[in-house]
């Protein structure tokens, strides 16, 4: 918890006081590859938008298809509230 961390620092006695770690996702790593976790990223928005789409008969279901594969999403993946 970066931001926490952060409070304490005008109260150490040190200049080299370094805070480490990601707020809000409770996991440490890069932006990407959490957003791509947590399926948020371009990918995932780009295709809950086309499924949406398509089940109103707007698009076919092949454009669907071919944005998975395109954005490389694993359809088989955990939903990230269980992983």
């Amino acid at each position: 918890m970066k931001n926490y961390s952060e409070q304490v620092r005008a109260f150490m006695p040190t200049e080299s006081y370094k805070v480490l770690g990601t707020d809000g996702y409770g996991r440490s790593d890069s932006r990407e590859n959490l957003r791509r976790h947590f399926e948020v990223n371009a990918g995932y928005v780009v295709v809950a938008a086309l499924t949406e789409l398509a089940k109103r008969g707007d698009v076919e279901k092949s454009v669907v298809t071919e944005a998975i594969a395109k954005f490389n999403i694993d359809t088989e993946k955990t939903n990230p509230l269980y992983a």
